[in-house]
């Protein structure tokens, strides 16, 4: 028997008050309790042939398979639609899981995407080490060429964009991208992860299609791997009819659950992640042994209305990197971000990583460079700890 496509559910609530109400209305099922029912099963089973005739006909809203739709991972999607002004949204297990699906439903084989540079480096892969091999051209620009060439995106299926991109940070002009995208008929996707719905909303500028690593911001937590895709109906008909039943990389109602939890105090959390790089980077911008910061600020593009805690300084030939690193105390050394935890990554850990594409390599990404994750831990004792140890790692000392 074939596996039946998911049902529409587009939402109509992308208002941020109709947002809040739904995030903080009890769940009546439970009895008036404040969280959703965790629905920790494979299957859903029918009480008549008749309704299950009714599911297979998609003339029903009953859940049939998880891997297809579950009410827990329902919710979160629902909410996710709300909180990116989106009509649908679809979870799934990871990031990459989304970026796959996202691409994969709208890309074949002799077809064109055009790539910010210094793309995430695992999507980056994902273009070299699959999608190109499949006959799937990927070219990559810096982000200026995709709103300062109006011809950039002639011919091209799907351009994919980060905002600020990996690593360095620089932006993208969205209503301008949209504009030449447009008129060539161009689907625009672009991970929204560093930024968040709280201090972009790319679908109110015109994007297609919004994409979230929910590890991040959204979980907060460092406790799920997550991802999700949000959209119009349009944009999202192809993944609800393809990726989510058949490529199998579906969000489990666990992580659903921590995911909605996440969601309650997201705009709380990046507020304090805000307020803390401001005052951090400040004191970075003055230390002599900073040379550079990239960090996007409110304002550098129209889409812009904050900043989250994540960012690159790059080092001073007088400071060690090793060195530097090993001083930290409240700083930990890891991948990801976005938790209560802060972190950095020091790229030149991450050039030596054994890949037959490594993007750290191949787009030059200067081996001085130093990826910050500002976390909630209290700004002075963060500041306190990268003074101390750009001082113990100074060469001049």
């Amino acid at each position: 028997m074939s596996e039946p496509r998911l049902p529409d559910r587009a939402t109509s609530q992308t208002d941020e008050q109709e947002l809040s109400t739904r995030l903080n209305s009890p769940y009546r099922d439970l009895l008036g309790s404040p969280t959703p029912p965790i629905y920790q099963t494979s299957l859903f089973t029918f009480d008549t042939y008749e309704e299950m005739l009714e599911r297979f006909a998609e003339r029903s809203d009953h859940p049939l398979y998880s891997r297809v739709d579950n009410p827990t991972v329902r919710e979160f999607e629902q909410l996710m639609a709300s909180a990116e002004g989106a009509e649908r949204a679809a979870a799934f297990a990871s990031g990459m899981a989304a970026i796959s699906a996202a691409l994969f439903a709208h890309v074949k084989p002799g077809q064109r995407i055009a790539s910010v540079r210094n793309v995430y480096p695992d999507a980056y892969r994902l273009f070299e080490r699959l999608m190109r091999p499949l006959g799937i051209e990927v070219t990559y620009h810096d982000v200026g060429e995709f709103a300062a060439n109006p011809d950039l995106l002639e011919g091209v299926k799907v351009a994919y964009l980060e905002s600020p991109v990996s690593v360095t940070f620089e932006v993208v002009d969205l209503d301008q991208v949209v504009e030449n995208a447009r008129r060539h008929g161009t689907l625009t996707m672009i991970d929204n992860s560093w930024a968040t719905p709280c201090f972009q909303k790319p679908l109110a500028h015109g994007i297609d299609m919004v994409l979230h690593s929910c590890s991040k911001y959204i979980s907060g937590h460092s406790d799920t791997v997550a991802g999700v895709i949000c959209g119009s109906q349009t944009a999202m008909e192809a993944i609800t009819d393809i990726s989510v039943p058949l490529l199998g990389g579906r969000l489990a109602a666990l992580d659903a659950f921590l995911l909605i939890r996440g969601l309650r105090t997201l705009e709380l959390r990046m507020e304090r992640h805000n307020r803390s790089t401001e005052f951090i980077a400040a004191k970075l911008a003055a230390h002599p042994l900073v040379d550079r910061i990239n960090l996007p600020r409110a304002g550098d593009i129209p889409s812009l209305t904050g900043h989250s805690g994540l960012f690159s300084i790059e080092l001073s030939a007088q400071v060690e990197i090793a060195r530097f690193c090993n001083a930290l105390k409240l700083f930990n050394l890891g991948v990801s971000w976005g938790g209560f935890e802060s972190l950095v990554l020091p790229i030149s850990a991450g050039q030596a990583q054994k890949s037959e594409r490594n993007a750290l390599n191949e787009f030059g990404i200067s081996p001085s460079l130093v990826r910050l994750n500002v976390g909630l831990e209290d700004a002075e004792n963060l500041w306190a700890d990268l003074e101390a140890a750009l001082h113990q790692a100074s060469t001049q000392t």
